[in-house]
C-alpha cells in the first residue's frame, strides 16, 4: 500500500499515480517521523501521520 504505484481500487474508473501514499510515508520518515493505517473491511480505513514535536532552541 505504501510502495510507489501501488493503487487499491474499486471502481471501474482508475485515476492518480499510486504515489500519495508513498509519499506522505517518505515526508513523514524524512522527518522522524512514521504513518500507520488502520483498517476494518467494509469500514473503510484510518491513516495516521505521526510527526515529532520541533525542539524549542535556547533562547525562545
Amino acid at each position: 500500500m505504501f510502495r510507489c504505484f501501488q493503487r487499491a481500487t474499486t471502481s471501474r474508473h482508475d485515476s492518480g499515480f499510486g504515489l500519495g501514499l508513498w509519499i506522505v510515508r517518505e515526508a513523514a520518515e524524512a522527518m522522524g517521523g512514521a504513518v500507520r493505517v488502520e483498517s476494518r473491511l467494509g469500514e473503510g480505513a484510518t491513516f495516521t501521520v505521526e510527526l515529532p514535536r520541533a525542539r524549542r532552541h535556547a533562547g525562545n
